[in-house]
């Protein structure tokens, strides 16, 4: 099934639904975004060629233009690769050649430049644009038919381990994907606004799918990006307003609504996921916006859809184990199985650490090309998702950390999380973030990174009182190194590649 079917179902059902919007302005309603799709597609066919199966790339920033594309991708039978906004051009051009993409959509503003790096790579895409006609003579009559094994969205991976892999994501792992959230995360109905705060290029544009399948709004700020207060200002106009946000988005808006007064109207859901949330930080944002919150945990290779913690078991604080339950990312979402593998590569008992592995309807076909790492990450029927986690006896997950991330000093492994965990409730300390360090004599010792809050101060003595307050002395950092600032990328994610890179140029 094309997923571009939503669309146009949508526009038949509700035709004069406002579907788009530029901040509070609408700017499109179905039957104009399902039009607007459906001509662009007929012009990627007429003008470039574009068959079923063929790549487009999108290295665009959030804006309605985006969903627009998408759907007229996938109108024509195409696959969608979507690009972080923020790569380098270099970086950007090594995914469009590897793709093979035969469609690039890009800014006017460097489009020259992000063509030159792709004829070093010894590949030129046609630069195609958005300009579009609302003749419904020019438009597809249907979308292109696709089965369920097909590729719908060509994801790259961030690289940290070196060169990006293309996740291999199909029509039936994203209907999956959608028909699941109605289940473990949020309802939708036709009063709700998705607000685009996160890139349209990751989670946050997948999203859009149970926004169309329900008639909602699609909210593009006019920043095109997360403000906090262009939100507080935009969500009680809006209403009803759904959001998807990466952890360190919610703790700066919560942040930032603490100083203004805003304590969330407008704001039905905050969906959050992408990368660790402290329990300190939800505790704070419960206390500030009160049952607002959802957790998912996914990655590239099932997305979204690993495991979910709701809304109600957030809210429910008389739970005797509502502190762990916080502090995990909760239980398998309805249509994946869950496990840990010990260290001999058997399931693992209750309670025992390992990789995280997934297997079920959402996990990928594979990575594009490239069998050796496809064939390393999908074995025995399970996605090895190079995660360490541990599951409770409910089936509750608490992730410790990536696999690549564990320290083992003396031995014994540290799970950078906890000693960050621990660091987070000293009242000084705003940011962490914990790494190895290479160790003649132990092999590694814990370093960690800290961001002060702004006034405060703290010693390492006192921070290694504290530690020794609430874990064990050997997991306590051997050193502090204070920063401005943790280096993160676009979504939000601390780049513990930058932080290593600091520590080796000492």
């Amino acid at each position: 099934m094309n997923l571009a079917l939503w669309l146009q179902r949508a526009a038949r059902l509700w035709p004069e639904r406002p579907a788009l919007l530029d901040g509070p302005e609408v700017i499109a309603d179905y039957r104009s975004f399902d039009n607007r799709a459906a001509t662009l597609a007929a012009r990627l066919q007429a003008e470039y060629g574009f068959q079923p199966g063929d790549r487009a790339a999108l290295f665009l920033k959030n804006s309605t233009d985006y969903l627009i594309i998408l759907y007229a991708i996938w109108y024509a039978g195409g696959v969608v690769v979507p690009i972080n906004a923020k790569l380098h051009a270099r970086e950007a051009a090594w995914i469009v050649a590897n793709s093979g993409a035969k469609l690039l959509f890009t800014e006017a503003k460097g489009a020259e430049e992000l063509l030159g790096y792709c004829r070093d790579e010894g590949h030129e895409p046609a630069l195609a644009t958005v300009q579009v006609s609302e003749d419904a003579a020019d438009r597809l009559s249907a979308p292109a038919a696709r089965a369920e094994s097909d590729l719908a969205w060509l994801f790259y991976t961030s690289g940290t381990t070196g060169r990006p892999k293309g996740v291999m994501i199909t029509h039936a792992n994203l209907v999956a994907m959608s028909l699941t959230y109605f289940v473990d995360v949020d309802a939708v109905t036709g009063e709700d606004a998705a607000i685009y705060a996160a890139p349209m290029s990751h989670g946050a544009g997948l999203y859009n799918f149970m926004h169309v399948l329900r008639g909602a709004r699609h909210v593009v700020p006019v920043s095109g990006g997360f403000d906090p207060e262009e939100i507080r200002e935009l969500a009680p106009q809006l209403g009803n307003v759904h959001m998807f946000a990466a952890p360190t988005m919610v703790t700066r808006l919560i942040a930032a609504s603490r100083e203004n007064g805003y304590r969330g109207e407008g704001i039905r859901t905050i969906v959050y996921g992408g990368g660790p949330m402290y329990l300190a930080d939800i505790e704070s944002a419960l206390d500030w916006f009160g049952n607002r919150f959802v957790q998912i945990y996914g990655q590239g290779e099932s997305p979204m859809v690993i495991t979910a913690l709701s809304r109600d078991q957030l809210a429910d604080r008389a739970h005797p184990r509502w502190a762990e339950r916080a502090a995990s990312v909760g239980s398998a979402q309805s249509c994946v199985e869950v496990a840990i593998a010990g260290k001999d590569g058997e399931l693992a008992a209750t309670g025992e650490t390992g990789e995280i592995l997934v297997r079920g309807a959402t996990v990928m076909a594979g990575y594009w090309q490239n069998e050796d790492a496809t064939s390393n990450t999908l074995r025995d029927g399970w996605l090895w998702t190079g995660d360490v986690g541990a599951l409770d006896e409910d089936g509750f997950l608490t992730l410790k950390d990536r696999s690549k991330d564990v320290i083992i000093s003396g031995g014994t492994n540290i799970y950078p999380r906890e000693v960050e965990e621990a660091l987070l409730i000293h009242p000084a300390v705003a940011e962490t973030s914990v790494i190895g360090e290479p160790d003649a004599d132990w092999g590694e010792n814990v370093v960690a990174f800290i961001v002060l809050q702004e006034g405060q101060s703290a010693t390492e003595e006192q921070l290694n009182t504290h530690c020794c307050d609430q874990i064990a002395r050997f997991k306590r950092p051997k050193r502090y190194i204070f920063l401005p600032g943790l280096p993160k990328n676009n979504y939000g994610k601390v780049l513990k590649t930058e932080l290593r890179a600091m520590l080796a140029a000492q």
